[in-house]
């Protein structure tokens, strides 16, 4: 490959193009600055800073605190960024990567609130402003070692060209100006790319000692950003060699360098492992709480992470396919440096694919494979130089195919940006239906978009013309379950809740038993009969989802308003959620939480599937 370490000088078209492009950068985050940079999953990574520095108190006060700072601040609807314990104390869901790289823009808020009229709390004005230029730092710091990485290995021109395709013709801009302003952890993550690479390509060159400590800093603070991210080691681990170097003799020659850079790692990430230990009593804490979401090895999404409509990486950053197939021509022109970086795109692929959550929530294309593209510029990188070394005709062809993957690209970020493309509910039949659109449709949103599980008070179950019905299970408690053939709402018998009883579990099913839909409504019925008025704590008819027995979507119907003495009905309409796996089991029960005597008869589940 072509080397060409020296930058193009300011007064050089190619340097000029890059300014342009760093001052857009600067430019949009400035127009689009955010009400609250400090919000949502933002609040997440950066809790660890004001619960650290500013609150001294045991985890109620932490709580309190944070309660206080969301009614002050709207950073959340929830406090879905904390994870409760069994002892009443929390854990963090995020790991503390983030907040490590945010902490010296934190400090210097904190100088300037105390000074100042401003609340020492972490999150008034100066904090809020400490964290967007911070992050925005972090981008320009991307922006420009990922130009040097260019230039070491092609042209300036094609270097040049390369940042604006990364630029432009992906979700990368998107993800760094409009949403989250540069505070997500991927666009950290993307900068953090960009120095590992650059800082490999050094230690390979001279061998120096403060190179490999640097390179050991970036990658702990990677993986303690996100653990995942561990594979970022395969890059220093296989990265190209000398022609005539054995890579154990190397490894065994610079050892002492070797150690310090592990030994870097593992006290960077025991950052983490300190406390979850102190906070959960145990080193290793998965905090997500959520059973329905996590890692799933055995059962990647892999096909869906790249050619989905929902959320396909290729589909909605098309250049991305292009950089793919330009390993084909990075194998022929350079194995050696084709080994790491293939090997980290398999694996990472593998690795974000496997996420059970492999759309990542609302954003553009796939916000989780946005690191990822700094290693994907060198194949894209071989594959034009390969192409403008062809005849004439052929790079007219590729000029204009890189033109159309950009424009649509673009077009698609404005359709986002617009509502026409939502975050999470794509459909194939939305997106050919919409393809060229502006405005959004309400109707072919309601139509042809899956089902809005975030914001299911607004879904309309009114108008079931949508749907058709059909009865899944139905008891009157004729059978062995039944036990009271004193009192009965239909037949001979019902069940009688005693003192002694706490669940009837009245029935469980495998979602793929159910149906093959991607949603369903499930409407519960059931008739009870109470002697007494129940106190604080009703019976429940609850309706949930389990995978391997941990309970997600737990939905309860509670039979206190129902009137004493006389047959009345329970009812409860429930949206399924996103299965994490198809055996994930439906299950509909009774939990009875005092001692007065309820009969339950006449139990029917009716599903709605759509049409």
């Amino acid at each position: 490959m072509k080397k060409n370490l020296q930058l193009p000088s300011i007064y050089d078209p190619a340097r000029l193009v890059v300014l342009l492009i760093l001052v857009f950068i600067v430019v949009n985050n400035i127009y689009f600055y955010p009400t609250n940079t400090i919000s949502y999953d933002v609040f997440g990574y950066y809790m660890y800073l004001p619960l650290t520095f500013i609150v001294d108190g045991s985890s109620n006060e932490e709580f309190e605190f944070l309660k206080g700072i969301i009614s002050t601040y709207n950073n959340s609807d929830t406090l879905y960024q904390i994870q409760p314990l069994a002892n009443g104390d929390f854990v963090l869901k995020y790991t503390s990567g983030w907040a490590v790289c945010y902490a010296p823009f934190f400090f210097i808020a904190h100088i300037i609130a105390s000074f100042t009229s401003f609340p020492v709390d972490g999150f008034s004005q100066p904090y809020q402003i400490a964290v967007f230029v911070g992050s925005l730092f972090y981008t320009l710091v991307g922006i420009y070692y990922l130009l040097k990485i260019a230039n070491h290995y092609f042209s300036r021109n094609l270097s040049v060209l390369l940042v604006v395709l990364i630029v432009f013709g992906t979700n990368y801009l998107f993800h760094n100006t409009v949403y989250g302003q540069n505070a997500m952890s991927h666009n950290l993550l993307f900068t953090a790319y960009t120095l590992i690479i650059w800082l490999t390509i050094k230690w390979y060159e001279n061998q120096k000692l403060k190179t490999i400590i640097y390179l050991g800093i970036v990658c702990g603070l990677v993986i303690l950003t996100r653990p995942t991210e561990i594979v970022c080691l395969l890059i220093p681990l296989l990265w190209p060699l000398g022609r005539d170097e054995r890579r154990q003799l190397f490894f065994k020659k610079y050892k002492k360098q070797l150690l310090i850079f592990s030994l870097l790692i593992i006290a960077i990430g025991s950052i983490q492992l300190v406390y979850w230990k102190l906070k959960a009593g145990q080193f290793l804490f998965f905090d997500y709480g959520n059973p329905a979401e996590g890692l799933d090895f055995l059962t990647p999404h892999t096909l869906d992470t790249l050619f989905s409509f929902r959320k396909g990486w290729y589909i909605y950053t098309p250049l991305m396919l292009v950089a793919t197939i330009g390993f084909v021509t990075l194998y022929r022109k350079n194995k050696p440096l084709f080994v790491p970086l293939f090997t980290f795109f398999i694996l990472n692929l593998y690795l974000v694919s496997s996420w059970s959550c492999w759309w990542y929530a609302t954003s553009f294309s796939q916000r989780a494979l946005i690191p990822a593209m700094v290693i994907m510029m060198v194949p894209l990188g071989c594959l034009l130089r390969h192409i403008w070394e062809k005849q004439l005709g052929i790079k007219v062809i590729f000029t204009l195919l890189l033109i159309a993957i950009v424009s649509l690209n673009i077009f698609q970020t404005m359709q986002y940006y617009r509502g026409v493309i939502p975050g999470d509910r794509m459909t194939k039949e939305y997106y050919f239906a919409t393809f060229g659109a502006l405005k959004p449709d309400p109707e072919l949103k309601k139509t042809l978009l899956l089902i809005d599980r975030n914001h299911p008070e607004e879904v309309d179950f009114r108008d079931t013309s949508l749907y058709s019905k059909r009865i899944l299970y139905k008891t009157n408690f004729e059978d062995e379950v039944g036990n009271n053939s004193q009192r009965s709402f239909s037949g001979k018998k019902s069940y009688e809740f005693s003192e002694a009883d706490t669940h009837l579990s009245a029935f469980k099913r495998p979602y793929s038993e159910i149906t093959d839909k991607d949603h369903l409504f499930i409407r519960v019925t059931a008739k009870v009969y109470k002697t007494k008025q129940e106190d604080s704590t009703p019976t429940l008819l609850t309706t949930s989802f389990d995978y391997k027995n941990a309970v997600y979507k737990w939905e309860n119907a509670s039979l206190q308003p129902l009137p004493v003495g006389e047959w009345s009905e329970v009812k409860k309409v429930y949206l399924t959620p996103e299965t994490r796996t198809l055996s994930d089991r439906f299950t509909v029960q009774f939990w009875h939480r005092n001692n007065n005597s309820i009969y339950i008869d006449d139990l029917i589940i009716e599903v709605y599937e759509p049409k």
